[in-house]
């Protein structure tokens, strides 16, 4: 009995442990993308600043897109804890797929800033577009880094690693797919908004 009580209190100082380290690594990423957020509001001020540029709808459909991963997520978690095997499959495959298609909307949207006749490198660029350019590829190297975390969360769910008294792992992976949804968020409507 002693010897179990002291497992599982090693369990869930293990869990916070790793909660408290996950807390830390995305506070310093929100930190970061303030800094790029608040360069680009000192530089709006600059004389070359463009004032007519809109976001476009690709960047809109990306949103929604990141929103319902994010919802999908949860859902997959929630399926673990209920012990629905069958479910959290069917929600992180989900998930992986609004992640890829999240991705590809980004890049679709890149394409739509450039027909519009904004480019975000050469003698054509502007600081703004630049500032757009930075900021959502800084968050597309985050994605990069959530779509990973989820392919081994999905690798560890094949493998039956997690149950329902085990879901460290989807709860770790959830929180940080939820970190870059609210992350993309708050750019978005930064960049629409201001």
């Amino acid at each position: 009995m002693e010897s179990t009580m002291s497992l599982k209190e090693h369990n869930d100082r293990n869990a916070r442990s790793k909660k408290m380290i996950l807390w830390f690594a995305m506070v310093s990423m929100f930190m970061m993308f303030a800094g790029l957020t608040s360069a680009y509001v000192v530089s709006a001020s600059r004389p070359d600043w463009l004032n007519d540029f809109k976001l476009p709808n690709a960047f809109l459909i990306s949103t929604v897109v990141m929103v319902a991963s994010s919802v999908t997520f949860h859902m997959a978690k929630v399926s673990m804890k209920k012990g629905e095997r069958q479910a959290v499959t069917m929600w992180l495959l989900i998930t992986l797929a609004l992640g890829v298609g999240f991705v590809f909307t980004q890049f679709y949207g890149f394409g739509q800033v450039i027909e519009s006749g904004y480019f975000f490198t050469g003698p054509e660029s502007t600081v703004t577009t630049s500032f757009v350019y930075i900021v959502v590829i800084v968050h597309l190297a985050h994605l990069f880094a959530g779509l990973i975390v989820l392919l081994i969360v999905i690798y560890n769910h094949f493998k039956q690693k997690y149950s329902s008294s085990q879901t460290l792992g989807i709860e770790l992976g959830a929180m940080f797919w939820h970190f870059l949804d609210i992350l993309w968020v708050y750019l978005f409507l930064f960049f629409y908004f201001y």
